[in-house]
């Protein structure tokens, strides 16, 4: 069955968009993706308990914002000054200031603290993939062992079959593709192609979206010799 989302068709991709390029685009409108989270995030992730939580090309914040009214202490990163200082400004507003923050950070050069969130996730950010890979590892990097992986994007089969999104296949990918990258850091719970209807004034769209939910994998045990304690190299 296809989520239903009310949310303008533009995406939050960043693809060949600069920070003054996205700081112009959010000048233009208030709420530029809507105020409600993601259909995707909102329907997979209900179930977790509130920890910590790191929202990647967060824009003004409307996921951030849902996982904070549900317990969660939320970091958002995302390009644009402008879309960071307007959810600064609404965290104040709505009484979460407390459990949020906010800041302006290139994903490309953004090195989160390793294991210190329970929950990262990544919304249709699209680059090529060699600038998109190493973002993934150091993602992946910023959970703590057992904690949860989450990205929706728009699928590569979007471009020929869906509504909206990046006009160039370089910067789209598949569930699959995303899943490989990750294979050594997260354990796959979900990868797959969905549908998301896209209300417009003149009718509905569908747009082709993937996810991806996985758990960070613990660290390997370290191997000793004879299964015990490391053996004395006198022989003692």
């Amino acid at each position: 069955m296809p989520s239903n989302d009310t949310t303008p068709a533009a995406s939050a991709c960043g693809a060949g968009r600069t920070r003054e390029g996205w700081n112009r685009r959010y000048s233009e409108t208030e709420q530029l993706f809507g105020i409600e989270p993601n259909i995707h995030l909102a329907r997979e992730l209900s179930d977790l308990p509130p920890g910590r939580a790191l929202d990647l090309a967060c824009g003004e914040g409307r996921n951030s914002f849902w996982l904070a009214e549900r317990g969660w202490q939320v970091d958002g990163i995302d390009l644009s000054d402008v879309a960071v200082e307007r959810a600064r400004a609404l965290a104040e507003l709505r009484g979460l200031g407390g459990r949020m923050t906010f800041h302006a950070a290139d994903l490309s050069e953004f090195a989160p603290e390793p294991g210190r969130w329970d929950l990262v996730i990544m919304m249709y950010l699209h680059l090529p993939w060699d600038r998109l890979r190493p973002i993934l590892y150091r993602a992946a990097e910023a959970l703590a062992p057992g904690g949860t992986f989450f990205l929706a994007g728009h699928d590569l089969a979007n471009f020929e079959k869906g509504h909206g999104g990046p006009k160039s296949p370089a910067v789209l990918y598949t569930a699959e593709d995303v899943a490989a990258a990750l294979d050594d850091q997260i354990e796959i719970g979900l990868a797959r192609q969905v549908e998301r209807v896209v209300r417009l004034p003149d009718g509905e769209r569908t747009a082709l979206d993937c996810i991806l939910r996985g758990r960070r994998r613990p660290p390997a045990p370290v191997e000793s010799l004879g299964g015990g304690l490391p053996r004395d190299p006198a022989g003692l």
